[in-house]
């Protein structure tokens, strides 16, 4: 999720794709790299992270991230565009395993598995790698302590890279093996630390998530707040987060 970037810089194609991504408008941020990413292999990558990341938000899109992915594999030149395809690879079959009813662990496991031997050590990719293994240490393999130790590599890069999202993110999960490990004073700083982050960028899609997560562990009548907080984003995106809506008992509106 946090690989495409959360510091908005002077260009006026940055701002426009960061605007809409934050928006859950994923399909019009991919048009705009889209006559690009036929050649250009940066361009192509970064379309189909937008694209997976739809799918992760939506559980939907899948055959359309599928394209993007192969043509970002085809154009990739060099370790460093290569490692980077199979991160995006990793993660859209890790997203496929959680809400797509199809179970390619396996494959997630080997694509970055794979990326990992073709990113060098100083790459500016590797904090995000790190943050991918770790959910698949956190949610497929269960192995709470691996997960912990990649979460806590990539935040600290994060923080040295100033990539504020993917270290919102890499406090959110780590707040959740807090939650596990019974220090819930510690998870609710990280989950609050991951809502201030993501609002003050104006991240509006990934808002409501962490709105529910801080939810979770704060008392009443402040979780309600947090709760009926998310539920009006949620429809505000029309059901995106389409978990999230599920569970929220929001109506989906999207075409």
């Amino acid at each position: 999720m946090a690989g495409l970037g959360s510091t908005v810089s002077d260009d006026p194609l940055d701002r426009a794709i960061w605007r809409l991504r934050s928006r859950a408008c994923w399909d019009d941020a991919a048009a705009l790299l889209e006559q690009q990413a036929v050649t250009d292999a940066g361009a192509a990558l970064r379309r189909a992270a937008l694209l997976v990341e739809q799918c992760m938000y939506t559980s939907a899109g899948w055959q359309p991230a599928e394209d993007a992915l192969r043509l970002a594999e085809s154009l990739a030149d060099g370790d460093e565009e290569r490692g980077a395809a199979a991160c995006e690879r990793g993660y859209l079959a890790y997203v496929s395993t959680l809400f797509h009813d199809r179970d390619r662990s396996d494959e997630a496991r080997s694509a970055l598995g794979r990326a990992a031997a073709l990113l060098r050590p100083g790459s500016p990719r590797r904090p995000l790698l790190d943050y991918r293994r770790g959910l698949i240490a956190q949610h497929v393999t269960k192995h709470a302590d691996a997960a912990e130790a990649a979460f806590r590599r990539a935040h600290t890069a994060a923080a040295t890279q100033g990539d504020l999202l993917l270290r919102s993110s890499t406090s959110r999960h780590l707040a959740a093996l807090a939650v596990q490990a019974g220090e819930l004073a510690e998870a609710r700083e990280g989950f609050a630390e991951s809502l201030r982050i993501r609002e003050e960028l104006g991240y509006l899609v990934g808002t409501a998530p962490a709105l529910m997560a801080l939810a979770d562990v704060e008392p009443e009548p402040q979780a309600g707040r947090l709760r009926a907080e998310a539920a009006r984003l949620v429809r505000l995106l029309g059901g995106v987060p389409s978990w999230l809506a599920k569970q929220l008992g929001v109506t989906a509106t999207r075409g």
